[in-house]
């Protein structure tokens, strides 16, 4: 179900993605200071709770994809865990994010690519993560079942994502937060007019945790499960590639 708090038009697949793709590349060169600042670097611990939810360990030597990788943080997340001994493509369709993460992990390819359309063969990928991006994917069903395609039968997918907090006052608290106080914050910083006005509206807009469960199975996922985190504002999803 979605979010019935959110203010966002309605657009086709083509025109957001070319509007994602304007926004990232302009607030590229402060994206990670902004990150940082705006979840108190909390936003740090999840990405590493994501990762353990990958099941590297399985095959520490294999091959993994972060998708929507942004500036790369989640794939070097990945690459630097002790043990880890395999590499991580890094893909997103927006380059200046990718180059702004270059040097974060040695382990780690970048990859100019969107999600919807991976120059990799299937079954080939023995586990992907996704931070923060399938909201901002052009088909969210599309980018589930392509990431199925290039994973192999019995790797995981695992999706960091905002959600937003079902009970009061959490959830009030929260959108007086997203829709007052990050915007604010992130036009200062950034020097975007829409961009953190966007990012909160694309939040709220996004399936809940249950609807994207049920994408998941339909689209190739067993032993989907999901995980709330500080009251709901964030989400770890699991899903096992069939």
């Amino acid at each position: 179900m979605l979010a019935t708090d959110s203010k966002l038009p309605a657009v086709s697949g083509a025109e957001k993605r070319r509007y994602v793709q304007g926004i990232f590349t302009a607030i590229a060169p402060r994206y990670d200071f902004l990150n940082h600042l705006l979840s108190l670097n909390i936003d740090r611990s999840w990405r590493r709770r994501a990762v353990g939810q990958l099941d590297w360990e399985r095959r520490p030597e294999g091959r993994y994809l972060d998708l929507c990788a942004g500036t790369l943080d989640l794939a070097a997340a990945l690459a630097t865990r002790a043990g880890f001994r395999g590499s991580v493509i890094g893909a997103d369709f927006v380059k200046p994010m990718l180059e702004r993460g270059r040097g974060k992990a040695a382990r780690v390819w970048p990859l100019n690519a969107d999600a919807l359309e991976l120059p990799l063969p299937d079954a080939s990928i023995d586990g992907a993560t996704v931070g923060f991006g399938v909201r901002n994917l052009a088909d969210l069903d599309a980018g589930l079942a392509e990431a199925a395609r290039v994973l192999r039968p019995g790797a995981r997918l695992v999706i960091l994502e905002f959600s937003t907090p079902p009970r009061q006052p959490l959830r009030g608290l929260y959108f007086f937060y997203f829709r007052r106080v990050l915007p604010g914050i992130g036009r200062l910083v950034s020097k975007h007019t829409s961009a953190y006005s966007y990012l909160p509206e694309s939040v709220l807009a996004f399936p809940g945790p249950e609807d994207l469960a049920a994408r998941l199975r339909a689209r190739g996922f067993g032993q989907v499960s999901y995980r709330l985190m500080l009251g709901g504002i964030c989400a770890i999803h699991v899903g096992t590639r069939l």
